[in-house]
């Protein structure tokens, strides 16, 4: 967020102990498509949580890093602690921070570490959005939760969504959108006390100010760490992080998708003579929202999608004595080595591996090389999948299931 010259980003995540920093930290790994299973931190089982000590007690102890691409931009995510006594990690990882992940339970509110974290980063000037984590538990707030951000962290939020049926396994994220008229005004009013530009273009001709004028303007006040938006959401089912088109057929994002709309159909008529508004005469936007996927979905099964995965490029500098069984390793672990060297009494060995076995790698090189070999890996390209294509859980209702899908549907709507 600062430093936009970078083509990289250190994106911290950061909470009070138990909000779910770390299962936020394994989702985006997991969305990303770094990780293809989810690891839990009660089972010990996530990337960043990598001492002994962590897996045990299922807290964070020490600063982690996590790198995943998101476009044209390498993302280094940090995962920090979250109990008050380590709280001098958390600042040292702040000095390397252009942005942050403040997480905040939907259950549990605004806690005293939430508090002392939010204070550091608006001191430090840090860029930071607000997510608010656990909406499928139960006693999740919204409302009462969104006041008590604004009493106890700042009144400079501005919430980007709602929540439907917060507390229930089913409770999901719903986007504002800029273009709804009552939105657009608290978006407008928000944002022309922090832009005198924007002001002038609005007072001159509302018009103007268009729905991606105003996406850019809430962006650039976040950038400045002027305003701070806030997002719902469930990293243990995915609600708010996961979205329709990055699913596709096997679960996976779909990069490069372009709809065209052709052609729809709309019944005008919505009540009976004299009677009020009934919905089952009427086609109403809420239905072409929930038929969208099915339509995208035949869509993609037509067109037939590749799955390809994220491949890093490494560079492993082991002892001459172990370099003949380091090889075996990396071939279980579908690396291919591209080149090597000897540089005194040591091999250095540079290659590609599947962004999926890293953390795999990095767990098996200090054992193998007595504690002395030394791994660095980066995103370097994506490639297709050999074989059949990985499959993962859906968190989408299914669309590819039509009969299920809408049999789902209509108990949520219900």
């Amino acid at each position: 967020m600062h430093r936009s010259a970078v083509r990289s980003l250190n994106l911290g995540i950061l909470a009070h102990v138990d909000a779910g920093k770390t299962s936020l930290t394994e989702r985006l790994l997991h969305t990303t498509g770094v990780i293809g299973d989810l690891g839990s931190v009660d089972d010990g089982s996530t990337v960043t949580d990598s001492l002994e000590l962590e897996r045990r007690r299922g807290i964070t102890i020490k600063a982690a890093v996590a790198a995943f691409d998101l476009g044209d931009v390498s993302v280094n995510l940090i995962d920090t602690p979250g109990h008050s006594d380590f709280i001098a990690e958390v600042e040292r990882a702040l000095g390397v921070l252009d942005g942050a992940v403040l997480v905040v339970s939907a259950v549990e509110g605004v806690q005293p570490q939430t508090r002392v974290i939010m204070r550091v980063l608006q001191r430090s000037r840090i860029p930071t959005l607000l997510f608010v984590n656990k909406i499928d538990r139960r006693g999740a707030q919204y409302g009462t939760l969104l006041a008590s951000i604004a009493e106890l962290l700042t009144p400079d939020i501005l919430p980007l969504g709602d929540v439907v049926e917060p507390g229930t396994a089913s409770a999901e994220f719903v986007p504002f959108d800029a273009r709804d008229d009552e939105y657009r005004a608290t978006l407008l009013d928000r944002l022309t006390s922090l832009d005198d530009e924007l002001l002038t273009a609005y007072v001159a001709d509302e018009g103007r100010v268009t729905a991606r004028r105003l996406r850019r303007a809430v962006a650039a006040q976040t950038r400045r760490a002027r305003l701070y938006p806030v997002f719902f959401g469930s990293a243990i089912t995915g609600a708010g992080v996961d979205e329709l088109l990055r699913e596709g057929l096997y679960g996976w994002q779909v990069l490069d998708a372009q709809v065209t709309l052709t052609s729809s159909g709309y019944w005008p008529r919505q009540s009976a003579m004299h009677a009020t508004f009934n919905k089952s005469m009427s086609s109403t936007a809420g239905d072409f929202r929930n038929l969208t996927p099915l339509v995208l979905m035949d869509a993609l099964c037509e067109a037939g999608t590749v799955v390809r995965e994220p491949i890093h490029r490494f560079h492993a500098e082991v002892p001459a004595d172990v370099f003949g069984t380091l090889l075996p390793v990396l071939t279980k672990l579908r690396a291919v080595p591209r080149e090597s060297s000897v540089v005194g009494g040591a091999y250095r060995v540079e290659g590609d591996i599947p962004a999926g076995r890293v953390h795999d790698l990095e767990q098996q090189l200090p054992p193998l090389t007595r504690g002395a070999g030394v791994l660095e890996a980066t995103f370097d390209h994506y490639q297709d999948v050999v074989g059949p294509p990985p499959e993962r859980a859906r968190t989408d209702l299914n669309p590819l299931d039509r009969k299920e899908y809408l049999l789902r549907l209509s108990r949520r709507v219900v």
